[in-house]
């Protein structure tokens, strides 16, 4: 069956390469598989179908003039018996193009003939091509109607010949009932073939989208790491890089070593962690790795660390964490990463030792996360950067919602809903 199926496909000569890089010879199919390609395929779409049946006409006719020369000698043609079962065979040429006409055609020659008691047998396996072609090309109706015309038409000439002969042609017509029945077969089979090879086409094609799919959002998921990951960092040593100048431009003459090196500690931890973090990340692009690279998620145990890293940088962070329930892993990095974010906007853009409040706690079916503080906000007319918009595509990637802007009163706010339990369409 599935070189069957292969067969209704075009046939391609494939070139195999052995290790050494050797072309070896190109395979040709085998007798079998090009028999069931040309079953499987639509004659009407193959190739060279004008010389093929031109060739059939020639051997269809030779074997019409054997059956006219060694059968029934008494019904053996004239010039005008010759001259008609030659004509028969010509519309064979055009069956694949015009099935009904060239079965009209051959009717037209072949009832003088019979009608002028000529060999019966040798026009049959024309007139059996014809109905055949008819029947594989249209539809069940029209061959059933086309099939009962033509039984009318050879019986009544038959009739006006003789009656014995007319009987005689009914009690043969189920050849031409299973010739009729064969090509509705197989132009059945033809379309049950074409759907199979249709729907393999498209599950590759769908199987392709999904890849690409898949492919973009594992970029997007690497960019948005990249961004929170350097984002958090750059900022959190910028922020300490700054208070050891301060310090060392203060008062040189009082120089607070311990200060410096505390600032100076906490810059080379800052980029520990930042290239531990950046290494995991960037190993998932790795073409050959192993399949554990990726390592561990970022999770709720980190957020001691982000506050810790945000009160180094001179905010002053309250924390409320309650939460519960472990939430699937998914979910926990996408509060971190909203939590990292969000920290890092307040230590930028909330102006210096900003008050920021994290609230983390969870309710029937969600996880909720709060970062507010009292700052001035980001600069307006400043160049927009992709922090919120991360955030939100941090939330939406396991079916939870953000929301993000000014408080009422003053500072800035951002919050988040994320479902415990993932849907079938979150990553």
């Amino acid at each position: 069956m599935t070189r069957s199926l292969l067969g209704a496909l075009p046939s391609r000569k494939g070139a195999f390469l052995a290790e050494d890089d050797t072309v070896h010879e190109t395979t040709r199919p085998r007798l079998g598989d090009r028999i069931m390609a040309a079953v499987n395929r639509d004659p009407r779409t193959a190739p060279h179908g004008t010389r093929n049946d031109a060739l059939l006409a020639v051997v269809l006719t030779v074997a019409a003039v054997c059956a006219a020369l060694f059968t029934d000698e008494a019904g053996r043609p004239d010039a005008l018996g010759w001259t008609l079962l030659l004509a028969v065979h010509v519309p064979i040429v055009w069956r694949r193009r015009r099935p009904l006409l060239v079965l009209a055609a051959l009717v037209a020659l072949v009832v003088p003939y019979h009608a002028l008691e000529y060999n019966h047998l040798a026009p049959t396996p024309a007139a059996y091509v014809a109905l055949y072609t008819v029947a594989v090309t249209g539809r069940p109706l029209r061959t059933v109607l086309t099939g009962a015309t033509v039984l009318a038409v050879s019986t009544s000439v038959m009739l006006t010949v003789s009656a014995h002969q007319a009987v005689e042609l009914l009690r043969t017509s189920g050849w031409i009932i299973a010739v009729l029945f064969c090509g509705i077969d197989v132009r059945y089979y033809r379309q049950y073939v074409a759907s199979i090879v249709e729907r393999a086409v498209r599950a590759e094609r769908t199987r392709e989208e999904e890849a690409r799919r898949r492919v973009a959002e594992e970029r997007l998921r690497i960019a948005r790491d990249l961004h929170d990951l350097l984002a958090h960092s750059i900022t959190l040593i910028g922020v300490q890089t700054s208070v050891a100048a301060h310090v060392l431009a203060a008062d040189p003459e009082r120089l607070d070593r311990e200060t410096v090196a505390k600032s100076l500690d906490d810059i080379a931890e800052t980029c520990r962690t930042a290239r531990g973090e950046l290494r995991t990340t960037l190993e998932v692009l790795r073409e050959h790795g192993p399949s554990d690279t990726r390592g561990p998620l970022p999770g709720l145990d980190g957020l001691p660390d982000l506050v810790a890293a945000a009160r180094l940088s001179g905010a002053r962070v309250e924390q409320d964490l309650r939460v519960r329930t472990d939430p699937p892993p998914a979910v926990g990095a996408a509060a971190y990463r909203i939590v990292q974010e969000a920290l890092t906007n307040a230590v930028r853009h909330a102006g210096p030792e900003p008050a920021v409040r994290l609230r983390l706690y969870d309710e029937p079916g969600a996880l909720r996360v709060s970062v507010t503080d009292d700052g001035t906000g980001p600069t307006p007319g400043g160049t927009p950067g992709f922090g919120l918009v991360g955030m939100r595509e941090r939330a939406r990637s396991v079916g939870g919602t953000l929301d993000a802007g000014p408080r009422p009163d003053g500072g800035f706010e951002v919050t988040a809903a994320l479902p415990l339990t993932m849907g079938e369409g979150t990553v």
